[in-house]
């Protein structure tokens, strides 16, 4: 009797401690969600109570007074449990530092309690107690997890609660088979089979709620990983249409800059309209003269193509012009940030041979609307990019900088290129000002007005043939300017 109940234990503790060594290699391999250390703690706490349970059955002489080591595996069990209940809690909200105290304080209580029965208890009147203390924390683990399955509902947590429900149905069996026991039980072979019968399936229970909480951490990265798939995705989308970004323009200067957008807006409409329009009445042309041929038609329907594309794209870039929505802030990381902005422009930066030099501090963080800072880098950083289009120089560089400043932190984005034309410099941040051949005129002034709109600054300092350098400085704490 005694080794079959050993093997019993020994059984149940291979099978956790597998469990436990499978959990840690993952836990070791990713990094973007982590197991809790509770749940992690309980099951290897409990591993350890079921061997030295076990090696204990063998050696055993006397059950109603045995040996301290039964004291040790009780105490494992306790704190297994306790451990697995705090998780449970930890699922809703963080453990109180008052909660962390008292469960160390009661492992303490239970050890003296526990041993003085040990000494001086009996076998029923020790079960009893282990018994209905695990039955308040099966409690206290289901109603944990009703809770949370209200807020983020989980298959795996409605099997870790069936587990639990059936852990608390056979540690209430023991209780009553040893509150009903009407003889002392001294020897192993005095054990009734019904309680040895329903100790191992609370174990087994206690198992499959190990493996169902593993489960649902598995099942917790997935939704990580889908979650962390789908930003990406969503970032990719916002950077493909950067207009949506412009939702701020008018925020702060409506009134004043409703009638110029208008007219640049109508200016910009009619160059791609009046060429197709050029390319229709060409082709009706053809057409009436018969002389229309494959190559001929193919090169006026791809130019339609394209003038049409063009028209849509302006017509998207100001969809959301008049938005009124409020921005959030948020802890935003500048280094990686630049680093997106520098995924984004990678191909353009390839594409014209441009080297990159970033000399960055460490701790670059303010507290800012990120979705703005990224479109203020990136306007910056196609401008770095387009000065460097136009010239033969074979060192091209656009260097990068970011320090901390008295007053938070200061972002630079310089080109070796051949210097801003002192004739457009006054006029460099005002609304549909443009050195280009395309565009708006309103990236350097919705720059412009998204810094000022988080209490920063912009500036930019040029020098003939030797580039231009625009800096930026914000507060560590952004204080929108409506």
């Amino acid at each position: 009797m005694k080794l079959l109940i050993s093997i019993y234990f020994f059984i149940l503790a291979v099978i956790q401690m597998g469990l436990f060594f499978g959990i840690y290699h993952y836990y070791r391999s990713q990094n973007l969600l982590r197991p809790s250390l509770y749940w992690m703690s309980s099951l290897l706490v409990n591993v350890v109570g079921l061997f030295i349970f076990g090696t204990g059955i063998i050696t055993i002489q006397n059950i109603a007074n045995p040996e301290f080591n039964f004291t040790v595996a009780n105490t494992f069990f306790y704190v297994a449990t306790m451990l697995q209940a705090l998780f449970c809690q930890s699922l809703n909200h963080e453990v109180s530092k008052r909660v962390k105290i008292a469960a160390s304080v009661s492992v303490l209580i239970f050890i003296a309690v526990f041993d003085s029965m040990r000494l001086y208890g009996s076998f029923e009147s020790r079960t009893a107690v282990m018994a209905g203390l695990a039955s308040l924390f099966y409690c206290w683990q289901i109603y944990e997890l009703g809770k949370k399955k209200k807020s983020s509902p989980s298959k795996q947590l409605v099997y870790m609660q069936y587990a639990n429900f059936a852990e608390m149905f056979f540690a209430m069996g023991r209780f009553v088979i040893m509150v009903a026991s009407a003889f002392t039980i001294r020897q192993v072979d005095q054990i009734p089979q019904l309680l040895i019968l329903f100790t191992i399936s609370q174990l087994v229970m206690n198992t499959l709620s190990y493996i169902a909480i593993g489960g649902y951490w598995a099942e917790q990265i997935t939704i990580a990983n889908i979650k962390t798939a789908n930003e990406s995705e969503a970032t990719k989308a916002h950077l493909q249409e950067r207009e949506l970004l412009i939702a701020s323009l008018l925020k702060a200067n409506k009134t004043a800059s409703t009638g110029a957008l208008s007219a640049s807006i109508a200016h910009e409409l009619n160059q791609p309209l009046g060429a197709s329009s050029l390319n229709i009445q060409f082709l009706q042309k053809k057409l009436s003269e018969g002389e229309l041929n494959p190559n001929l038609q193919r090169e006026v329907l791809d130019s339609l193509l394209a003038d049409n594309q063009r028209a849509a794209s302006i017509i998207r870039s100001l969809r959301s012009v008049f938005a009124d929505e409020k921005m959030a802030s948020a802890k935003v990381d500048l280094t990686e940030l630049i680093n997106l902005v520098l995924t984004i422009a990678r191909p353009e930066i390839v594409k014209q041979n441009i080297q990159m030099v970033l000399k960055l501090d460490k701790n670059l963080l303010i507290t800012a609307n990120k979705g703005e800072l990224q479109q203020v880098l990136l306007n910056l950083m196609n401008n770095a990019i387009d000065a460097l289009k136009s010239i033969e120089n074979l060192n091209k560089s656009i260097t990068i900088r970011g320090e901390h400043t008295s007053a938070g932190v200061q972002i630079s984005i310089a080109d070796t290129g051949s210097g801003i034309d002192e004739n457009v410099q006054a006029h460099m941040f005002e609304l549909l000002s443009t050195t280009k051949g395309s565009g708006m005129g309103i990236g350097l002034w919705l720059c412009k007005h998204i810094v000022m709109r988080h209490g920063g600054s912009i500036w930019f300092e040029s020098f003939p043939d030797k580039g231009a350098t625009f800096f930026v400085g914000l507060p560590t704490v952004a204080v929108y300017a409506i």
